[in-house]
């Protein structure tokens, strides 16, 4: 494993729960009004893809354990590239579907890396 990516699967992970606490209890409806929800959730997203990016550019062998990268990736750029053009229905569903089962296999990943190194 490259040294720096279980800092970039911790981010990922930091990323997840953050979009799930913040949607915890939310509906489309609630996004969809609710712009400051919508910016911390693109933002996070953006972090999830660019982390995933990183992973993939520096330890192939653990990208190829997260299935769809190259779609999570893509996500990222039309968050960010596509700004005005978002669907904020497919986010929604990528937050309900996506993002949980994300956050499990990170999780795991993490774990199978264990500790991270002292600086002793």
């Amino acid at each position: 494993m490259h040294p720096k990516s279980p800092k970039w699967l911790q981010d990922i992970l930091d990323a997840c729960e953050l979009i799930q606490t913040a949607t915890a209890g939310r509906a489309l409806a609630d996004y969809e009004r609710d712009r400051l929800l919508r910016s911390a959730v693109e933002r996070n997203f953006e972090i999830i893809g660019e982390a995933l990016n990183r992973i993939r550019q520096n330890d192939p062998a653990l990208a190829g354990r997260i299935p769809e990268n190259r779609a999570i990736i893509g996500f990222r750029n039309l968050l960010i590239h596509g700004y005005d053009s978002i669907d904020h229905s497919r986010v929604w569903a990528v937050i309900q579907k996506d993002a949980p089962q994300l956050q499990r296999l990170i999780a795991q990943l993490l774990n199978e890396a264990g500790p991270p190194p002292t600086d002793d």
